[in-house]
């Protein structure tokens, strides 16, 4: 069976992490999810529930460095739910040590890039509730991303551009405020925050 699970993750992960990962999903246990392409999150982490166990998703659509970190840091949340329950908070002290603890295995099989593993070693100083609010880290991982014709981050982009979502929905690039890129809806008339390393498809015409 974990033998079934592993061949499954080498599809995702780095080959020389598929066998940890597929042990943990076994040992937990839990239901472990590949999951489309989410804008909004990497990955997911939900506790025990009535009939339902651990349960983690990963995004499908990401490369094999962002989909190990992203998994390592939902098992990082199921670990400490087993070991506080809902006591502690969820990106407490007590899940940043159990982050760095289920880190270490895939720096001592030396698995990253050298420049993807000094960005999870900065991050690791202080890991964020998501590796996505790294923007250093993330601006690595995204290196290692296929090519994506017509695509650029909001940052890229010009103050006044429009661009496009998968989803169709249209915006047009306004002015930064603090770290994100107060964006307008060309439909709704609506104000949304985008992350500067936020991939979108690029118009034509504005």
């Amino acid at each position: 069976m974990i033998e079934k699970t592993t061949l499954a993750l080498e599809k995702y992960v780095p080959q020389p992490a598929a066998p940890i990962i597929a042990q943990w999903i076994h040992q937990a246990p839990c239901w472990f999810k590949i999951s489309k392409g989410r804008t909004s999150k990497f990955g997911d982490y939900r506790s025990p529930f009535k009939d339902k166990g651990h349960r983690i998703s990963v995004n499908h659509n990401l490369n094999p460095y962002a989909f190990l970190i992203t998994a390592v840091h939902e098992f990082a949340h199921l670990k400490t739910w087993n070991e506080y329950r809902a006591k502690v908070k969820p990106h407490g002290q007590e899940w940043k040590k159990n982050f760095k603890q289920l880190m270490k295995p895939f720096f001592e099989l030396n698995i990253f890039p050298y420049d993807v593993q000094r960005a999870v070693v900065a991050y690791l100083d202080n890991p964020a509730a998501s590796s996505c609010s790294d923007l250093t880290l993330f601006r690595t991982l995204q290196r290692y991303d296929k090519p994506k014709n017509g695509h650029l981050r909001v940052e890229e982009l010009p103050l006044g551009a429009s661009f496009s979502l998968p989803n169709g929905r249209t915006f047009k690039k306004g002015e930064k405020i603090r770290t994100r890129f107060r964006c307008t809806d060309l439909n709704t008339g609506r104000i949304y925050l985008f992350s500067p390393v936020a991939e979108v498809l690029i118009n034509t015409a504005r």
